[in-house]
């Protein structure tokens, strides 16, 4: 591959990446934001009330250890206690302002989201030798929505804030593992001539399901039921629309290009 196609090919998926993300934070504007941010209403409600009960608790350990003083409990380790415990509660991670703020980091983390995405889409139809257009560009932009949302989300749905959840590393591991495997079976179903191999692309479908996602200790979370539901409706049709979009555009700006 000289350097002139792989600039036209780069060129496609920068453009491609790019509208995709901006429509992507678009259709989040209509729905997902809002129900995340009354799902962080209830977040912040739930944390409220756990800091009220922890601080009501505090005066009354204070009082037993100044009615029974102990040699073995310094003043010097007391103040520790007292900043160890101001540093839990004061020590909140930044998160960018409601509004344009937020806005503004959305569309930035959608358009590098995009961006990979559409290297992925590119290298894979370079592997495969077909022509595409933006009609066949829908097809793969299908693949993709069931290879990177449909198959994880049937083990790990998408959560609003404040759900309980496993650890992260684990279902980092799973996610890979599940979309790995959906690519690689989807691969085989579709450009396999045996029937074997199609067979094979079949099993490796189910194996990640057959492990199973990593799951918490306890389920359940600070939103109500009915939210959490709205908001996997909702992240399930943006994704669709997404996916089709960068399909299509990638297909198309592909043989524009390439």
């Amino acid at each position: 591959m000289n350097w002139t196609v792989f600039r036209r090919m780069a060129s496609a998926v920068v453009i491609a990446g790019v509208l995709s993300g901006v429509a992507l934070t678009g259709v989040q504007q209509l729905q997902v934001s809002k129900i995340i941010l009354q799902a962080e209403v209830y977040e912040q409600a739930a944390e409220q009330h756990e800091h009220s009960h922890e601080h009501a608790a505090a005066p009354e350990s204070a009082t037993a250890a100044t009615t029974a003083p102990s040699a073995e409990m310094p003043a010097a380790s007391t103040s520790a206690a007292v900043a160890e415990h101001e540093h839990e509660h004061g020590g909140d991670e930044w998160e960018p302002a409601n509004g344009v703020e937020r806005t503004g980091y959305t569309v930035l983390a959608n358009v590098s989201m995009a961006v990979g995405f559409a290297l992925m889409l590119v290298a894979a139809i370079a592997v495969s030798g077909r022509q595409v257009g933006w009609r066949s560009g829908l097809l793969w932009g299908v693949a993709g929505y069931l290879v990177f949302f449909v198959a994880p989300s049937l083990g790990l749905p998408p959560e609003v804030p404040g759900t309980m959840a496993a650890p992260l590393h684990a279902r980092q591991l799973w996610w890979v593992m599940t979309a790995g495997l959906t690519a690689g079976g989807l691969g085989l179903i579709v450009y396999a001539r045996a029937w074997w191999w199609k067979l094979a692309g079949a099993v490796l479908l189910v194996v990640p399901h057959l492990i199973g996602a990593p799951q918490p200790e306890m389920h359940g979370g600070a939103a109500p039921a009915e939210l959490a539901q709205a908001f996997i409706h909702a992240t399930a049709i943006a994704n669709a629309f997404f996916w089709l979009v960068l399909g299509g555009l990638t297909g198309f700006f592909y043989k524009k290009f390439a």
